[in-house]
């Protein structure tokens, strides 16, 4: 195959947060449901929160750097281990920020 990717990846770390909660339980809060009450709805009186998708997720979690590495496409099977290599050729790897998570491959050319 002729062509390069472009291959993007994050570094995760041991310490990094990952939460996926659904719509539902989030409001089911009482904290979270007072906040946004106070901030909307100020001054108004006997009113309730809802949604139509209970079921919605979203996803709490530590906000990471993007980083980008061009290989050629005869390379895809080695993905991860050429964006670990990338990683370590740019020191940023550290004790417990080691392992590599790829976000997305894009075909060029």
């Amino acid at each position: 195959m002729d062509g390069k990717m472009i291959v993007t990846y994050k570094i995760l770390c041991k310490n990094d947060f990952n939460l996926e909660l659904t719509l539902q339980k989030l409001l089911e809060n009482e904290k979270v449901s007072k906040v946004i009450k106070s901030e909307f709805a100020k001054g108004i009186r006997n009113i309730d929160i809802f949604t139509k998708e209970l079921a919605s997720k979203i996803k709490i979690e530590t906000q990471k750097e993007l980083y980008q590495l061009e290989v050629d496409k005869n390379d895809f099977a080695d993905l991860i281990t050429l964006a670990e290599e990338d990683a370590k050729t740019r020191k940023l790897t550290k004790k417990d920020c080691a392992q590599i998570e790829l976000v997305n491959i894009e075909t060029i050319d």
